[in-house]
């Protein structure tokens, strides 16, 4: 009986190894080495929300600006609330325009319960315009009585 060896490449011997070695692995761990990681799955399962807590200056405070031009330019100096006789509320806010020149933003409240969800009572959005280095007061009122908190958004002119 004749026997023959068959000539195997380097490359074959070496993805053979690396099989051997991740097959035998459980799920979710890796192998790393000086020039490759493989990775050998995810645990499955579902996954835990990102950033929970870093974007959600809308939830606590009750002035925002809502992109770089508003931030910029405009502060809140002060605000005032008042609930009215039939329950609705009557917000206040001051806005100084920080900048030596005129400028023109959008101003909008967004009513919220006592649980911080939004009652769907928001106003639309209103053009102020400033001149230089002025203060403004914009007046909002709730439509319904289940506004108990609010915020007041402020963005550049679109």
């Amino acid at each position: 009986m004749k026997t023959s060896i068959v000539p195997v490449p380097v490359a074959g011997i070496a993805i053979a190894a690396a099989a051997l070695l991740v097959g035998c692995r459980p799920a979710a761990q890796s192998i790393s080495s000086a020039t490759q990681t493989v990775v050998t799955g995810h645990p499955g399962g579902p996954y835990p929300p990102k950033n929970t807590g870093k974007y959600a200056l809308e939830n606590q405070a009750k002035f925002i600006a809502a992109d770089y031009g508003a931030q910029r330019s405009i502060t809140c100096t002060g605000m005032q609330e008042r609930v009215l006789e039939d329950g609705r509320l009557e917000v206040a806010a001051n806005l100084r325009n920080r900048i030596n020149r005129r400028i023109q933003v959008q101003v909008q409240c967004v009513f919220k319960d006592a649980q911080g969800f939004g009652t769907g009572d928001e106003t639309p959005w209103q053009d102020v315009i400033f001149t230089e280095n002025t203060q403004e007061t914009v007046r909002f009122t709730s439509l319904n009585d289940k506004a108990r908190g609010y915020t007041v958004r402020v963005r550049e002119a679109r």
